[in-house]
């Protein structure tokens, strides 16, 4: 680590550093809130509102986590964002009960990740580093074909897999690693940060870019209190609480990845804290118009990648999401970053996760019989839903919704898989 948990770098390297983790969870906190509007049909209005929401409060959650309120808090360099694995069910509740029952479900449902987050005693017993290492290489994993999409184009692109998308992404790709490895000081610390921006500027230079969203957005706009009002139905409060384990899975994942890189195992604060934080921040933003937060884990790679742990960095990266929330058009500058351009410096990091949730396994698992079935099973099933989704099609929409990522099915199955299996130890009694 160049920089630990608590070190406190200048101001002048925590700002590139900070823009840097802003850069790396941009994309991933704007989509969420762009799909849920496309699929809801909402006016442009609406649609700029849940993409200023989403920066706010996935920059005050992001300082929660490093600056925590009393229990409410890691004491990490956690980055937040809104979270991809809310759409779907959130689609599904909106469409049904409309937008005051979605929010009025996210608000409820919160109540079930903040318990799970007092329970800590219990989950550690539940998720061994067995079962966090697993649940972290499968967030890795699951990510490269993100990286793949954007670094082609975007998922959905027309021009998908054109060799210009390709071309940009390889360019960030190579710059990256080269500056990381031979680069020094801020450079190799920074490097996904300038890989990015010598990608944009390319990117700008062959005409990839437009800033008329830029000219088009507000210079300031303050959130309002429930915007849409609040209504409670128990099938979108069921639904949404489903929803929510899976983003505590996520999260303990994401901190174990974090404290790996310090070569450590997480405390029993810091996991209660940054999974209480994660419910209650939720529920916090549900009230403003903005969909529940989650840990990002292509930051956790960040970190392992750099080697800057510093959870003044996050810090600065939560101010810094609360001024594009605060001013639409800083917003809309960063969203114009081409997806080719985040998927070039994503690929590197999603591998960097994954390498974080390899080296829990070596260091803290005895690589037994039954911890080889548990790992084989694990991620053989949440790389077979990633890779061949359609397998799910016949079920019901929220079956889908809750198994449809190979992140929860594999989680699930190495969590189930490590209550059930019997020890060596206790094979040796029989």
């Amino acid at each position: 680590m160049i920089y630990g948990l608590d070190d406190r770098p200048a101001l002048r390297q925590r700002i590139p550093l900070g823009i840097q983790h802003l850069v790396a969870m941009l994309l991933g906190n704007i989509t969420p809130p762009l799909l849920i509007a496309g699929g809801l049909g909402l006016a442009v209005g609406d649609t700029t509102f849940l993409l200023q929401m989403a920066l706010l409060f996935a920059g005050v959650a992001t300082l929660v986590q490093a600056y925590p309120i009393g229990p409410i808090g890691g004491r990490l360099p956690i980055v937040m964002g809104t979270s991809i694995a809310f759409v779907g069910a959130s689609l599904a509740a909106a469409r049904e009960w409309g937008l005051a029952a979605l929010f009025g479900a996210c608000l409820a449902a919160a109540l079930v990740e903040v318990v799970l987050g007092f329970s800590i005693p219990t989950l550690k017993r539940a998720f061994p580093p067995l079962v966090n290492g697993v649940v972290v290489m499968l967030i890795g994993l699951t990510l490269v074909p993100v990286g793949i999409d954007y670094a082609a184009g975007g998922p959905g692109a027309a021009d998908y897999g054109a060799p210009v998308h390709l071309g940009i992404a390889a360019i960030v790709f190579v710059a990256t690693l080269v500056l990381n490895q031979w680069g020094r000081d801020l450079v190799a610390a920074g490097s996904m940060l300038f890989g990015v921006v010598i990608g944009y500027g390319v990117a700008v230079a062959l005409g990839l870019v437009d800033f008329g969203p830029v000219a088009e957005a507000g210079w300031f706009a303050l959130p309002s209190f429930l915007p849409y009002g609040l209504e409670f139905h128990l099938g979108p409060i069921v639904l949404l609480g489903m929803v929510y384990v899976v983003s505590a899975m996520e999260t303990l994942g994401d901190v174990a990845g974090t404290v790996a890189a310090l070569g450590r195992s997480a405390s029993d604060r810091e996991l209660r804290g940054s999974l209480v934080a994660d419910g209650v921040m939720s529920g916090v933003s549900c009230l403003f118009g903005a969909l529940p937060n989650t840990s990002y884990s292509q930051n956790v790679g960040l970190i392992s990648f750099c080697g800057v742990a510093s959870r003044h960095v996050t810090g600065m990266t939560g101010i810094l999401l609360v001024l594009l929330g605060l001013v639409p058009k800083i917003g809309a500058l960063f969203a114009t970053i081409p997806p080719a351009v985040i998927g070039g410096g994503g690929l590197v990091m999603f591998g960097m996760i994954f390498s974080s949730g390899l080296g829990i396994v070596h260091r803290q698992v005895t690589l037994d019989r039954r911890a080889m079935v548990i790992l084989a099973v694990a991620i053989g099933l949440g790389l077979g839903i990633e890779l061949r989704p359609a397998v799910l099609d016949n079920l019901s929409e929220n079956l889908r919704t809750l198994f449809g990522t190979g992140l929860v099915t594999g989680g699930l199955a190495a969590l189930l898989l490590n209550l059930i299996l019997p020890s060596s130890r206790e094979r040796g009694r029989r």
